[in-house]
């Protein structure tokens, strides 16, 4: 997927939309991936690419993951990303 990468300090500037994640599996993935991203940022403050859908395209961060809940992942600074707009995580 071709996704531009920018600073987590500009996300706010994009508006977010679904991504499509066709198959419940899909979505269990995710919500895995998120989880040990999660547990990797908290202990040892380790970055992950995030790719997610906005109104202008796929966008990508590499950003340490502080928190995921079952509607958004939490960022350093109170950036917030919803679960839905999320296409992948790279470790």
């Amino acid at each position: 997927m071709n996704a531009i990468k920018i600073p987590k300090e500009l996300i706010g500037q994009y508006r977010f939309v679904r991504a499509a994640l066709t198959e419940l599996s899909n979505k269990l993935t995710l919500k895995t991936q998120l989880e040990r991203a999660m547990i990797l940022g908290n202990s040892s403050h380790n970055k992950v690419k995030i790719v997610f859908a906005t109104d202008r395209g796929a966008i990508a961060v590499e950003t340490t993951v502080w928190a995921a809940t079952d509607s958004s992942v939490a960022l350093k600074g109170g950036v917030n990303i919803p679960l839905d707009s999320i296409h992948e995580v790279v470790f």
